[in-house]
């Protein structure tokens, strides 16, 4: 059977609510259906760390609620 692949959160940018960490289940606010909501997060690579209030960019969505995420490229961080 093939997996459906959801890609509509990848490249959104979240702010973290929940501290984001390796072995751990945070949290992050996305726009999402018209609106915002929050996701279950973890770092992609398995050991970043991001705080509560830093913005992170979604590489991967696994519905219903948990994103994969990565530091903020320098390039969107000077744009917002």
């Amino acid at each position: 059977m093939r997996e459906i692949v959801d890609y509509s959160l990848t490249g959104k940018i979240g702010r973290v609510t929940g501290r984001i960490a390796p072995g751990t289940v945070g949290e992050v606010m996305l726009p999402f259906q018209g609106g915002t909501s929050a996701f279950h997060a973890h770092p992609l690579d398995g050991t970043s760390v991001f705080e509560t209030g830093e913005k992170v960019l979604v590489i991967r969505y696994e519905p219903p609620l948990t994103v994969f995420v990565e530091e903020l490229p320098e390039v969107l961080r000077s744009e917002r």
